[in-house]
């Protein structure tokens, strides 16, 4: 929720430094004030893991998009789908399938924008300006509709964007407002910050991200791995279940003892039943 309490699409506001605009600057893009990039720079000095996890979550979200095409789905639901970057969730479907059709639904201003911009151009790709919390808004959406065909399986993802859910937000149900819309045979990605049984070191970073972030527009919310696996409830996890960032397919990554030592929230996909 937006630090006013607020539902629905957002104005642009710089005056804070953003969620969205933060995970920006953590891969290396250019979407970004000089207060965000301030308040990141302090999140890397006390945490530096924490934007090696924002890296390792993008290439989960990679992953588990070729993971999907391969199984033969070619449309994607993209929720909290942030700033564009490299390897957008579109790029990596239409690459392997060059009529795969994606939605992406954000609310940020900067976010919604650029992607506009970006997708001025694909017939098969569309964002809209949109808060995930009204389900309602998101599936009934005329582009929605006009782009996915919702009696054919669908790929949903939900990858680094409820952690910056309240509980009263209740992330659960709205997760399974979606998935009740899924056929099956389609799939549920969903990535989730978690502070479970870590080691001193790592527990004292992600508490100064949780401190740090009371300065950014939206808040961290941290949840165990019951309530993360309760999301996938509908569907069958795909091996290796419910695991850390680096321990997903990641097979195909050289990653080093840093990377692999970032292991502070869960990823997983589950197929639709």
């Amino acid at each position: 929720m937006a630090r006013d309490g607020s539902y629905g699409p957002q104005d642009l506001d710089l005056k804070l430094p953003n969620s969205a605009r933060l995970y920006d600057v953590f891969l290396g893009g250019d979407h970004n004030t000089a207060e965000d990039r301030s308040l990141a720079e302090r999140i890397r000095l006390n945490a530096p893991r924490w934007s090696l996890g924002a890296q390792l979550n993008r290439s989960f979200l990679r992953r588990a998009v070729q993971y999907m095409v391969e199984q033969g789905i070619d449309q994607f639901l993209d929720l909290g789908s942030g700033i564009p970057t490299v390897g957008n969730v579109h790029e990596i479907a239409q690459q392997h399938n060059p009529d795969a059709r994606v939605v992406y639904v954000d609310y940020e201003a900067v976010a919604y924008n650029t992607a506009r911009t970006m997708l001025a151009d694909n017939p098969n790709a569309t964002i809209l300006h949109a808060d995930l919390r009204d389900p309602a808004a998101v599936l009934d959406h005329p582009d929605t509709r006009e782009l996915l065909d919702f009696s054919r399986p669908v790929g949903l993802l939900v990858v680094g964007v409820l952690l910056f859910f309240s509980p009263e937000d209740r992330p659960g149900e709205l997760v399974r407002a979606y998935r009740e819309q899924l056929v099956p045979g389609s799939y549920l990605a969903i990535s989730q910050a978690s502070d479970d049984d870590l080691p001193p070191d790592l527990q004292s970073e992600i508490d100064q991200v949780v401190a740090s972030y009371e300065r950014a527009n939206e808040q961290l919310t941290l949840r165990d791995y019951d309530e993360v696996a309760s999301w996938f409830a509908g569907t069958e996890l795909v091996e290796p279940g419910l695991v850390h960032y680096p321990d997903w397919r990641s097979e195909d990554e050289e990653l080093d003892d840093v990377q692999l030592s970032c292991r502070y929230g869960y990823v997983g996909v589950g197929r639709v039943s």
